[in-house]
């Protein structure tokens, strides 16, 4: 499996100023506190529409971890005057698409559609925020649904399972531990009360942002926000304690086993997370070494351990540092015939060790940038890419407005810099290692429920 490089670059630099001409992005407030934010994009007559609440699985405590998930799948099953499956029937019918998505930050449902539909889309929304029903039977199938989902991309998939390792145990405290979508045995003791608190506590104009881009008028959706939104009222919401992840002071490992072709292992490393856009200088140098190491198709980790060496079938590195709660800077790989997981571990981080002791050449680093920068304009060419920039921007506590700023940034990493980086954020005590053993195909893996604990 192979983890795209360098989530940062790979994310913004589709905010590069003056590609595609689009516009810079405008945003107001309504009275009842939601936020606004139009980017204009008059290429086709086509408009992305998202509505983001800023909750997510990270926000959950113990005995009700998947509530934001399984609220997001009632959000489709009525209103007082639509009924189940109601809403998604209606889009279609406006020639729309619409889906939604929980992460561990935010929970966000979007729709894209013919500019002329989104007045009656964006009162499809605003009904939904103000007046869902909670139905028993309708919760009652939904849950079973969602434990379904559990099963197939978690419980019967052997790398979800270790993803969902190294989480649990390199967050012992911060509420990461959790997975998005909860373990099985809070899913089954769910009541659809749980789901009704959770929109009732969280799910407020003033605990939402509004994305809007496309073939728009930022006067004229203003006017649609206020008449369709503007109306809810504002909840007073609770302020939830903060859950700081103690020190880590040793190394940590898991073991999954659990039926699969082949070994796998995952290193995830605690490192910085984004939080101010001026101040901070190491983020932007750990994911510029995240494209080093696997930003393309040559970069380090697959020309040395995949093509040269083979001692690995893959290798990948990874580094976001734009969310709400701590990150990891991970590498992973699935080691070659003859090589073990304990092998691989070590050739992982010999990369990063060379990086440190030898730095980075002028040369290739500056090959690194732009080779990210040339794959990431097309992204300029959808309205629903700039939707999601800003929107995942707003959810992690950084402004959108800093997304060229953030270019910038990134642009000005030196060799040091990276160097640094990769001297001091990469040792024993800042690490937890997750492995798979691969049983056999028929064999049934071994039961999860121990970590919960």
């Amino acid at each position: 499996m192979k983890i795209r490089a360098g989530l940062i670059l790979c994310w913004l630099l589709a905010g590069l100023p003056g590609l595609a001409g689009a516009l810079e992005a405008q945003e107001f407030m309504l009275k009842n506190g939601m936020k606004v934010i139009v980017k204009e994009d008059h290429r086709a007559p086509t408009v992305a529409h998202m509505i983001w609440y800023r909750i997510g699985s990270m926000d959950e405590v113990n005995g009700t971890t998947g509530v934001a998930h399984v609220l997001e799948h009632m959000m489709f099953k009525g209103t007082k005057t639509l009924k189940p499956g109601e809403f998604s029937k209606r889009v279609a019918a406006l020639g729309g698409r619409e889906n939604a998505s929980t992460a561990k930050d935010f929970t966000v449902y979007h729709q894209q559609i013919e500019k002329s539909k989104l007045d009656t889309l964006m009162a499809l929304e605003a009904d939904r925020m103000a007046n869902l029903v909670f139905d028993k039977d309708e919760f009652s199938k939904e849950i079973r649904v969602v434990m379904e989902e559990r099963r197939w991309r978690t419980d019967d998939k052997p790398i979800p399972q270790v993803f969902e390792a190294l989480n649990a145990v390199a967050f012992m405290a911060h509420p990461y531990h959790h997975p998005i979508i909860g373990w099985m045995d809070d899913l089954q003791n769910m009541s659809v009360d749980d789901a009704k608190a959770w929109h009732e506590r969280w799910y407020a104009p003033n605990n939402a942002v509004m994305v809007v881009t496309g073939d728009v008028d930022p006067q004229a959706i203003r006017r649609m926000a206020e008449k369709h939104f503007g109306k809810i009222a504002t909840k007073k919401l609770q302020v939830t304690r903060p859950q700081v992840e103690p020190t880590q002071r040793g190394m940590r490992r898991v073991v999954v086993k659990a039926p699969a072709e082949n070994p796998y292992v995952v290193l995830g490393f605690k490192v910085p997370t984004l939080r101010d856009v001026e101040k901070d200088e190491d983020p932007y140098a750990l994911d510029v070494l995240a494209a080093i190491l696997d930003g393309y198709d040559n970069a380090r980790l697959n020309a040395k351990l995949v093509r040269k060496d083979r001692v690995a079938n893959s290798a990948g590195a990874n580094y976001s540092g734009v969310a709400r709660g701590p990150v990891l800077f991970l590498l992973d790989g699935v080691p070659a015939a003859g090589v073990t997981t304990e092998q691989l571990e070590k050739m992982l981080r010999a990369e990063v060790e060379r990086v440190a002791k030898e730095g980075v050449g002028e040369r290739e680093l500056q090959r690194v940038k732009t080779q990210l920068i040339a794959e990431q304009i097309y992204k300029r060419d959808s309205v629903v890419g700039q939707a999601w920039e800003i929107g995942g921007m707003e959810m992690a506590g950084l402004s959108h407005k800093h997304i060229d700023r953030i270019i910038e940034k990134l642009r000005q990493v030196t060799a040091e810099q990276v160097r640094s980086v990769a001297q001091r954020y990469f040792g024993d005590d800042a690490l937890t290692v997750a492995s798979l053993v691969p049983l056999p195909l028929t064999e049934k893996a071994p039961p999860m429920a121990g970590l919960k604990h």
